[in-house]
């Protein structure tokens, strides 16, 4: 009989977003998605928790280190083409949230160590894994960012909980409101990552840290990070529901759909617009209309107001 409370070979797993990869006592787990810069998707999600889970039960496995498929990214966050739908239907958003909420907490309580092998650019909810991560080495020519002011929603999973913890106040606030590159060395100088390291020696420099940790005895290491965690986990535990509940409520808000919208568009949303509606008495940013596809010649995402296709010509109304 299988013993519930012992890890799987990794071969075991038919992951399709991640890659899970177990080698002596180190298991790295790869978001697997370069072609869009390893965005995150709900399936990838739950693949992540099991992942993690399978990573903390495996006696065998003494350190974890996550890191992203390529060289382009490291992890971008949510995937917008998979946000839109939550417009229509934001209740689905309050699920999906359940997911990225599991997957991060059994990151953060492996009861081992981890490491974020930062080998491309950190955006949004990408560095929110960053920071679930105990430990970052990035390679030198990365940056990280933060968007959710500027193109997308509140960063109230994790960034607005850690960032001030991590980097102190105005840091925090200036990269929440600014949303402004910090290039790796400024990472390092802030706090965000503990080494930069050109980007031919990274997968040497996660090498060496993750033989360091392994010469550790384990349940003092267990019982340090358990400890350690203690305001991450008290600003997360006190806020997430929170957290989860107005992000699933303003899903489908016109600040969101419009952010939404302006992604597909390839433009910048129109702020202008936005602060116009709220100017004349709409207590709300009205709703805006989804994308319309043409009915004749099946061209995707046209904008609300428009009457013509602009592939085909034809009428839209």
């Amino acid at each position: 009989m299988t013993n519930p409370y012992l890890g799987r070979p990794s071969s075991d797993f038919n992951f399709q977003h991640i890659r899970y990869e177990k080698s002596g006592y180190r298991a790295t787990v790869t978001f697997n998605r370069p072609e869009v810069l390893n965005a995150v998707i709900y399936p990838m999600l739950l693949e992540l928790r099991e992942a993690f889970l399978d990573a903390s039960f495996d006696d065998n496995i003494a350190v974890l280190v996550l890191t992203g498929a390529g060289d382009r990214a490291f992890c971008t966050g949510a995937d917008l083409n998979e946000q839109k739908q939550f417009i229509e239907r934001p209740q689905d958003y309050w699920k999906w949230m359940g997911a990225f909420i599991e997957a991060h907490d059994r990151l953060r309580n492996l009861g081992k160590p981890s490491i974020a092998q930062l080998n491309g650019i950190v955006v949004g909810g990408g560095n929110e894994f960053n920071m679930s991560c105990d430990l970052a080495i990035a390679a030198d020519d990365i940056y990280i960012r933060h968007v959710g002011a500027s193109h997308g929603s509140v960063a109230a999973a994790g960034a607005t909980q850690w960032l001030p913890i991590i980097v102190g106040d105005r840091r925090a606030r200036e990269i929440l409101f600014l949303n402004e590159e910090i290039p790796a060395a400024k990472a390092l100088e802030w706090g965000l990552v503990n080494q930069v390291v050109p980007r031919d020696g990274l997968d040497a420099a996660v090498d060496v840290m993750a033989e360091k940790l392994y010469r550790k005895l384990p349940e003092v290491m267990r019982y340090t990070k358990q400890q350690v965690n203690f305001w991450r986990d008290m600003s997360w535990g006190v806020t997430i529901g929170h957290a989860r509940d107005w992000l699933s409520i303003h899903a489908d808000a016109g600040e969101t759909a419009e952010a939404v919208r302006a992604f597909g568009e390839k433009r910048r949303p129109d702020y202008d617009a936005v602060r116009r509606a709220q100017t004349f008495g709409v207590s709300e940013t009205p709703k805006v209309s989804t994308p319309q596809d043409c009915p004749h010649c099946g061209a995707k995402g046209l904008p609300a107001g428009h009457r013509f296709c602009g592939e085909c010509g034809k009428s839209l109304v």
